[in-house]
């Protein structure tokens, strides 16, 4: 069920909201008045982060809604369907969903916003949406299986064959945008997916249906999102996540201001205090990977700096979104 605080006070006009770029008096000025937030985060994370962006800035009132992705996204296309859209910024799970609004020139350009020490990577080039973590996918193994993988070409041993779980695509949009950087990685590519289901690689469902897989020992390993086997692990499970040595994919998380938005001050300075150092601690105290490197990580992660991620190209990606879940459908038989 989706948060609202006093949600039926915000009025907007019938009429989207020109853009006017910022001048540089407005861009220095203390962010002040109302802020309508929506982000698929989990509602006492986005509570939190809300308090304390407010102490902050205390000029700032934020109503907040919260939902998942596939909630907020219709919300927001009925609303500017209707020439009213109500959010000014908005802080959701994968950049692909941000790509898309930006290829539709619903996103503001927000050059003002400070990125602190998070790498230019994880953001768009052009400043329409900034990453403000990391949540990556690697490889979960049991406790008991037969050896732990190092790469993601180990997962193609004999020792593996028909042991390997994954999320499905169709369901999960880290495993989408898994299946999407691995094509795109030069030393990876689509005969990587072929070998590996060749290997019986088998889809179900979501990460907890891998991670439900692997813990019980039906699969001795899966791909899943790193968070999950941490935590579990730290709880018991016989579980290890595994950083592969050629790389993870992620999603970042991303925040961007719509051009409709009627505070882009407040807008903005919300994603700088994301990307500040009390935001990115603030994402580690909440288990997530931060995306600034110097910032330590949950218990149970690596130093970041060891980390290395795979190279993802999220315009390409959204251009071929569907080609490409459509062919590794054909290549796993789903």
């Amino acid at each position: 069920m989706m948060r609202r605080s006093s949600f039926l006070l915000l009025g907007f006009s019938a009429l989207a909201v020109p853009f006017m770029p910022l001048t540089a008096a407005m861009a220095q000025a203390e962010p002040s008045g109302p802020l309508v937030l929506y982000t698929s985060q989990l509602e006492p994370d986005a509570a939190r982060t809300v308090e304390l962006f407010q102490k902050r800035h205390p000029q700032v009132k934020v109503e907040w809604i919260r939902g998942g992705t596939n909630q907020i996204m219709p919300r927001l296309r009925a609303e500017i369907a209707a020439g009213a859209p109500k959010a000014d910024v908005l802080l959701l799970a994968d950049s692909l969903t941000f790509e898309g609004l930006k290829q539709e020139g619903l996103l503001r350009p927000s050059p003002e916003v400070q990125t602190g020490n998070t790498p230019a990577g994880i953001h768009d080039p052009d400043r329409t949406y900034f990453g403000t973590k990391l949540l990556t996918t690697g490889i979960v193994m049991n406790t008991r299986a037969p050896f732990t993988p190092k790469s993601w070409a180990d997962l193609l041993r004999p020792e593996a064959q028909n042991m390997t779980a994954m999320p499905s695509p169709s369901v999960s949009g880290a495993a989408a945008i898994h299946v999407q950087a691995v094509a795109q990685t030069p030393s990876l590519g689509w005969e990587y997916w072929e070998k590996l289901a060749k290997a019986g690689v088998q889809p179900r469902g979501g990460n907890g249906a891998v991670m439900q897989a692997v813990a019980g020992g039906e699969r001795a390993f899966g791909m899943v999102v790193d968070y999950m086997p941490i935590r579990e692990a730290a709880k018991g499970a016989p579980v290890r996540f595994i950083f592969p040595e050629g790389g993870v994919s992620a999603i970042t998380e991303p925040a961007a201001v719509l051009k409709s938005s009627k505070n882009p001050e407040a807008a903005a300075a919300f994603i700088s205090f994301l990307l500040s150092r009390e935001g990115q601690e603030l994402a580690s105290s909440q288990g997530f990977l931060p995306a600034d490197p110097n910032v330590a990580p949950p218990e149970g992660f690596p130093d970041p700096k060891t980390i290395k991620l795979l190279p993802f190209d999220a315009a390409k990606a959204t251009a071929n979104r569907e080609q490409d879940l459509r062919h590794f459908n054909q290549i796993v038989g789903q």
